[in-house]
């Protein structure tokens, strides 16, 4: 079996052998699964309601129980890899993923369907910043890995923007189909990994971190359930303020525990790595506003102006294409320009978009109104390769899956919030007489709401070009050396 440090001495360069790039193309397509189901099933909720005589508030915990494993578990997740090995951690959450598809594919009970979502959130905390760290350990930092890790993080949002496309085409033969389809790529992605990925060993030091990771993955959990489920217990009621107080006792014991363990879960110094931080406060704004835009763009033109899945999926489908088309060139953007310049650039443009959008009217011209504004969201996500290089930049072999962890849980408990904040906006306006005009009036704030975490999150990526602070041994991150080389 091939080695760790075998393949990553072939992958110095950006020519690289086959297979390396089957080891690369297994980890994009695992990635591409995740983000497929998360929005992959969301077009398929009326049938299953209808079938299985579901409720709205039953529906919308086969989206809240995903969100619940993956976000909850992500720090667990990329940490394990670290001390127990990554090719086993990926393997064993990779076939727990597939025979969870399998089961939700075939059960007909709406408590066993919510589970199998549950537990595919779980497996996909430990393959994604399993996957992550694989590549940052098996490319060497520089245009080697800026090439992998723009071709892998395009995979990913891919997934999640060709999710509506695949829940459109799966839902016309049957709500199953949603679930069914990724068990036959999941399986072979994982007779390819347990082929492709190098054997490596677990850190030579270490230990497990057994209470900090009880506390960090409850307050996770908490977190999320606390704030998907705020808007129908009530912001302000003695569950969801209860809910929160526990969260926060949770954290503050977590931290405690980190502070004086001999091997922490989370090293809390990694925290301080400024472009860890930016980019995890970037990626935030980015998957939180898109989330928050698509599911109102869904209701509102699907449920008021009666669009069919398929017809929305089109509408949309250039963002998905711009993705694709940018893992072409993202890579050798980020060798020129470095990662600040193109997430602020990339984040710039897409609040330009989100603003656009609020012209909609309650009979939209497409070419005049929608694809204006869908082109630039496209662009914004072009700069998401670049947010994931900026974030594990500088950091140590033995600690990328860490990095990775806190990235992605960054992503999606940060989304899950700005989700749920804004369903509380949009719900606390009533909907009117249900009329198309009434409809838009009580979605728009949303729309605005999503606007403006995309220009936050543009002032955040903006701070890159603040004047960087003198301290008597600095460390450089790749963006600083580049600089200092152009210099």
């Amino acid at each position: 079996m091939t080695s760790t440090a075998t393949l990553q001495a072939s992958a110095a360069g950006t020519r690289w052998p086959a297979r390396l790039w089957g080891l690369l193309i297994t980890l994009c397509i695992v990635l591409f699964l995740d983000g497929l189901d998360v929005s992959m099933v969301g077009v398929a909720l009326p049938s299953i309601g209808t079938e299985l005589g579901l409720g709205t508030s039953t529906l919308q915990w086969l989206i809240s129980g995903y969100v619940l494993g993956y976000g909850g578990l992500l720090l667990l997740g990329g940490r394990t890899a670290d001390l127990l090995g990554r090719r086993k951690v990926f393997l064993i959450a990779l076939a727990i993923f597939a025979v969870a598809s399998l089961a939700g594919g075939l059960v007909s009970s709406g408590p066993l369907l919510i589970l199998t979502r549950f537990i595919k959130g779980l497996a996909a905390a430990f393959t994604a910043p399993t996957g992550l760290s694989i590549i940052t350990t098996n490319f060497a930092e520089g245009p080697a890995r800026n090439k992998a890790l723009s071709i892998y993080t395009v995979f990913g949002a891919g997934g999640y923007s060709m999710g509506l496309v695949f829940g459109g085409l799966m839902t016309g033969f049957g709500w199953r189909w949603t679930f069914l389809l990724p068990v036959p790529i999941a399986l072979a992605a994982l007779a390819a990994a347990a082929i492709l990925v190098p054997r490596d060993k677990p850190a030579e030091e270490g230990g497990h971190d057994l209470l900090g990771a009880l506390f960090s993955t409850t307050a996770m959990l908490l977190l999320v359930y606390t704030v998907v489920s705020a808007p129908e217990a009530g912001w302000g009621s003695a569950r969801t303020v209860g809910s929160f107080a526990a969260v926060l006792a949770l954290f503050v014991a977590f931290v405690a525990v980190e502070n004086r363990v001999r091997h922490p879960l989370v090293r809390l110094g990694i925290l301080r790595k400024v472009s860890l931080v930016r980019a995890s406060l970037v990626i935030v704004a980015v998957f939180g506003s898109y989330a928050t835009w698509q599911f109102i763009v869904t209701l509102y033109m699907q449920d008021t102006l009666g669009w069919s899945p398929l017809k929305l999926a089109m509408a949309l489908l250039p963002i998905g294409l711009l993705v694709a088309l940018s893992s072409m060139f993202s890579d050798k953007l980020v060798d020129r320009f470095g990662t600040g310049p193109i997430i602020a650039v990339t984040m710039v443009v897409m609040s330009i978009g989100y603003l656009l959008f609020l012209r909609l009217t309650t009979d939209p011209s497409y070419w005049t109104i929608i694809l204006p504004a869908v082109l630039l969201i496209g662009i914004g996500w072009i700069g998401f390769p670049a947010i994931n290089i900026q974030a594990t930049s500088g950091i140590d072999d033995e600690e990328q899956g860490l990095a990775a962890g806190v990235l992605q849980t960054s992503m999606q408990v940060g989304a899950a919030i700005v989700l749920a904040i804004n369903t509380a906006i949009v719900t606390s306006g009533g909907h009117g007489d249900g009329s198309p005009a009434a409809m838009l009036d009580t979605y728009r704030p949303g729309l605005i709401f999503a606007g403006v975490v995309a220009i936050v999150g543009a002032l955040v990526a903006l701070t890159h070009f603040l004047p960087k602070r003198k301290t008597t041994a600095p460390v450089l991150d790749t963006d600083d050396e580049r600089e200092l080389a152009a210099a």
